[in-house]
């Protein structure tokens, strides 16, 4: 991966970036997947005990059992996990858009980009969307703004660096 003399990665290169970049592409399958399975689940939990997956659960602790191992308590884990990932997200975005300076524009596009439950056909459908939000876009200002908006939902998501931190200080509290 190229670096600067610095050895500070360059903004299309940051690792964060790509990662936050990859999270929101796959946002849309990977909330779809996780109601499908929790929906498949509370089903099949229907039809083989008669009762809900919390009413299970709740009789199973109660009863002091433990189904650490079992299919079930895996299949709970392996969904748990995939919900913490995309609360993790939301609760990101909502940070996001509730205190950053360009945060309800940086939702929207955010939003209609990868968080809406319906992925739209092309930019230009995405860019007609955020006319009532934010004006007409060039598409050059829309991929500049949306690069952006997922540089600022890294930055919450994994946090400054160290040099960014200390750049950041030196420029308000200079020695």
């Amino acid at each position: 991966m190229p670096r600067r003399k610095n050895h500070e990665f360059t903004k299309e290169d940051d690792p964060r970036f790509h990662n936050t970049y990859q999270f929101l592409k796959h946002y849309r399958d990977a909330t779809y997947s996780l109601k499908v399975v929790v929906h498949q689940l509370e089903t099949q939990f229907q039809k083989e005990y008669g009762t809900s997956i919390d009413q299970f659960l709740d009789s199973v602790y109660a009863a002091g059992a433990d189904l650490n191992g079992s299919e079930i308590a895996e299949r709970a884990k392996s969904i748990e996990r995939s919900n913490k990932m995309l609360k993790l997200l939301d609760s990101s975005v909502d940070i996001l858009r509730n205190n950053h300076k360009y945060g309800e524009q940086y939702y929207w596009i955010l939003y209609y980009s990868f968080l809406s439950p319906q992925e739209l056909r092309n930019t230009d459908e995405i860019i007609d969307k955020l006319v009532p939000h934010m004006g007409i876009l060039s598409f050059r200002t829309f991929y500049r703004r949306r690069h952006a908006a997922i540089e600022a939902l890294s930055a919450i998501l994994w946090g400054y660096t160290a040099q960014e931190t200390l750049e950041l200080l030196n420029q308000f509290f200079p020695e």
